[in-house]
């Protein structure tokens, strides 16, 4: 079969020939018809996420829509390694399949559930986001930021403040702000300062990194021993940079939880609950997303172009 082959960590896999997968006990063959592009898919093929196996050579892919034998579409997942869901074959496993609506696209399928879980699940399961809420989205403008910003809103959230360096993106989105973090940082300092005054109950965070550590600085400087405000913060990625400063002073000066939203901080059961779920609001036009479908056979000049608010879906 062909297939994206990673030869190197870090590198651009191939379009090349590589051996169709072996299906094992529990596993059923799917005919691949559209995989996507994540940044944990990337991550992954560079070796520096945590699941990270690091034994090239291997196929890219996480996940992916395709055809069962039956000719039954499905959302598919669980590829052992060496294979991956980029190519024109994959086993997986049978408790990862699940079927699609009919008013579903198959790249719209493939591009969804990786941001969209990571949005509903930070929002609904480790934030707890309540009706009437304010929520501020670090990281807004991307794929699954702009997700999180209709998820808010679905959720019962009654504020909504983007932030992101690419504000062009949320022209048309569903939000009371708009941050922007192109902007000078001392504007963004204060900013910040701005929403923490009127009180931010929840954080969604997908950038980490500087624009995390002037936030939680504009907070603390809201210190009030007479009237403090509860605020939890849910790392979910960290695209400007994979650590930040928190000096002491700032968490004895602000009511703060810190959580995480990943694979380790939630049972896989409840991350797969939330797959059909994520599939109906989208076919009922509750939840959109742009992609930019790409073919198979192009990877090695897609892998590594910049996502501008349009997940990558490689079509088989």
């Amino acid at each position: 079969m062909k297939a994206a082959v990673i030869h190197k960590l870090g590198e651009a896999p191939k379009y090349e020939a590589f051996d169709d997968p072996k299906v094992a006990e529990g596993e059923v063959l799917v005919k691949v018809r559209a995989a996507g592009l994540h940044p944990i898919v990337k991550a992954i093929a560079s070796g520096k996420h945590y699941v990270a196996a690091g034994t090239v050579p291997m196929v890219a892919g996480l996940d992916g829509v395709g055809v069962l034998e039956n000719g039954k579409r499905v959302y598919f997942g669980g590829v052992r390694k060496p294979w991956g869901t980029m190519a024109e074959l994959a086993a997986a496993r049978k408790e990862m399949l699940f079927p699609l609506p009919d008013a579903l696209d198959d790249t719209v399928a493939a591009a969804l559930v990786n941001p969209g879980m990571s949005a509903w699940m930070s929002l609904k399961e480790r934030g707890r986001v309540a009706k009437g809420e304010t929520v501020l989205i670090l990281g807004a403008t991307g794929v699954a930021g702009q997700l999180a910003i209709q998820s808010a809103r679905l959720l019962g959230a009654g504020r909504v403040v983007g932030v992101g360096r690419n504000i062009d993106a949320l022209a048309n989105s569903s939000v009371d702000a708009v941050i922007g973090l192109s902007d000078p940082e001392e504007a963004v300092r204060e900013a910040f300062e701005r929403e923490a005054a009127a009180g931010i109950d929840l954080v969604i965070d997908y950038l980490w990194g500087r624009p995390t550590e002037l936030l939680l600085e504009a907070m603390a400087k809201q210190f009030n021993s007479r009237g403090t405000h509860r605020t939890r913060l849910v790392e979910v990625g960290s695209s400007a940079g994979p650590d930040i400063t928190l000096p002491g002073a700032t968490l004895r000066s602000v009511d703060l939880t810190l959580l995480g939203s990943g694979f380790g901080s939630a049972r896989l059961d409840d991350v797969l609950a939330v797959i059909p779920h994520l599939f109906e609001m989208t076919a009922q036009g509750k939840l959109t997303m742009g992609v930019a479908a790409e073919p198979l056979a192009e990877v090695e000049s897609a892998w590594n172009r910049v996502e501008k608010g349009r997940r990558t879906v490689f079509v088989i």
